[in-house]
C-alpha cells in the first residue's frame, strides 16, 4: 500500500480545471480531451479499445503500441497527427505537466498523469491489477484525485484466478479430445492473454485462429509477445480441426462459420462469465472468467494503493464503489460519462470482430 498523498493545501481544485464535456473528459489549461468520444481537436488515447479510440481527432497523443494498433484498426482515421509517448516520459501541454504510465490493460495501455496549480489527478482509464505477459503491469501513482472504471464495482465480482480458468479449458479438451473446443475472445487483448496463459499452463500444440483475430497477433507479436505457433483455422479442413483448440471473435462461435468445427465445445473467455445467465443467452458450454478488467476486491485495493483523498468513477457500477470510497472515508462521486462499453463488448462493438 502507498503512503498516504499529502494535498497542496494550496492546490487549485482539479475539478476547477478539469470538465465532463459531451465529448468527454475535458482538461482546460491543456485544451485536451482524454478519451474523447467525439472528434476533437486534441486527444490523450488511454488504450486502443474502440470505446476509447476512436477515429477523428486532429491531433492524438498515447504510447507508441496505442497508436499502432490504432492505425490497424482505424487507419488514416486514427489522427491527423499522431505523437508517441513513452512510459514515465513527461512533457508540458499547455499549462498541464503530462506523462503516461502502465495501466495493465491490454497492450500499451496507459493511465494519464496530470499535474497543474499544485494538483496531482491520474485518469486511470481501463485496467487490470493481475500478472499479464503481453502488457506492462498497472503502476499506482499517489495523486489528489483518482479517475477510476468501475466495470465489476459491485463485490458480487471476484474473479477466480486466471491460471484455474485455463486448467477448466485444458481439462474439457482431455475429457473430450475429439471434440474442437472453440473460445470466444475479443482481438484486441484477451486473445493474445488467453494464448500466453495456455502457454503457461503447459500447452505447446498449434492454436488455430479466425482470420479476423490474425492482424493483432501479429502487432503483438512485432511487439515482443512470444504467442508460439497460431494457424489460420479459416482455411482448414472439418478433420483437421478435430480435437483442436479454435479461438474466435464471439459473433463468430454463434454463426455458422463455427459449424466448420468438429462437434464443438462452446466456450467463452470473459468477466462477465461469472453471470450465468450471460452465459446460457450466448449458448456458451464451457464459460470461462478471464477478465481483462480489475475485479470488486481489485478496484477497492486500488484506491488504498493510490491513497488519493477524492475518487472520480467514470463508467461502470458506479454507485457500489462510490459508496465504498466514502465509508472509508474518500471523497467520491460519479462522473456519468457517456460512450463506454462494459467488457461484454470489450470496446469491439460495431467492428466486426466482437
Amino acid at each position: 500500500m502507498s503512503a498516504a498523498f499529502h494535498p497542496n493545501p494550496d492546490r487549485l481544485h482539479p475539478d476547477r480545471w478539469i470538465k465532463v464535456r459531451p465529448e468527454g473528459l475535458y482538461v482546460e489549461p491543456g485544451g485536451f480531451h482524454i478519451d474523447p468520444v467525439r472528434p476533437v481537436e486534441r486527444a490523450i488515447v488511454t488504450h486502443g479499445h474502440s470505446d476509447h479510440a476512436r477515429p477523428g481527432n486532429r491531433h492524438v497523443l498515447a504510447t507508441p503500441a496505442t497508436l499502432a494498433i490504432m492505425r490497424q484498426r482505424i487507419g488514416e482515421g486514427a489522427g491527423g497527427s499522431l505523437q508517441p509517448l513513452e512510459y514515465g516520459k513527461g512533457l508540458t501541454i499547455g499549462e498541464v505537466a503530462v506523462r503516461l504510465v502502465p495501466a495493465g490493460h491490454v497492450l500499451g495501455s496507459a493511465q494519464v498523469v496530470l499535474e497543474h496549480a499544485g494538483s496531482r489527478v491520474v485518469v486511470s482509464g481501463d485496467y487490470k491489477r493481475r500478472h499479464d505477459r503481453t502488457c506492462a503491469a498497472f503502476e499506482p501513482v499517489p495523486c489528489d484525485v483518482f479517475v477510476t472504471e468501475a466495470t465489476f464495482g459491485l463485490p458480487v465480482f471476484r474473479h477466480p484466478p486466471d491460471l484455474g480458468e485455463v486448467g477448466k479449458l485444458l481439462h474439457s479438451m482431455s475429457l473430450f479430445p475429439e471434440r474442437s473446443h472453440v473460445v470466444g475472445v475479443y482481438a484486441l487483448g484477451k486473445c493474445q492473454r488467453l494464448i500466453t496463459l495456455l502457454r503457461a499452463s503447459g500447452y505447446d500444440r498449434p492454436i488455430w485462429l479466425h482470420g479476423a483475430l490474425e492482424p493483432m497477433c501479429r502487432l503483438y507479436r512485432e511487439h515482443g509477445v512470444e504467442l508460439g505457433e497460431l494457424r489460420p483455422a479459416t482455411a482448414a479442413a472439418k478433420e483437421e480441426l478435430k480435437g483442436a483448440l479454435v479461438l474466435a471473435p464471439p459473433s463468430a462461435v454463434a454463426d455458422r462459420w463455427a459449424r466448420r468445427l468438429a462437434d464443438p465445445v462452446v466456450a467463452m473467455a470473459s468477466g462477465w462469465m461469472r453471470v450465468r445467465q450471460r452465459a446460457r443467452q450466448r449458448g456458451v458450454e464451457l464459460p470461462l472468467v478471464i477478465s481483462d478488467h480489475a475485479d470488486w476486491d481489485e478496484l477497492c485495493r486500488t484506491l488504498e494503493d493510490v491513497g488519493a483523498p477524492e475518487v472520480w468513477v467514470t463508467h461502470g457500477r458506479e454507485e457500489a464503489l462510490v459508496h465504498y470510497a466514502t465509508g472509508r472515508g474518500i471523497r467520491a462521486r460519479a462522473l456519468a460519462l457517456i460512450g463506454f462499453e462494459d467488457e461484454d463488448s470489450e470496446g469491439e462493438s460495431g467492428e466486426g470482430a466482437s
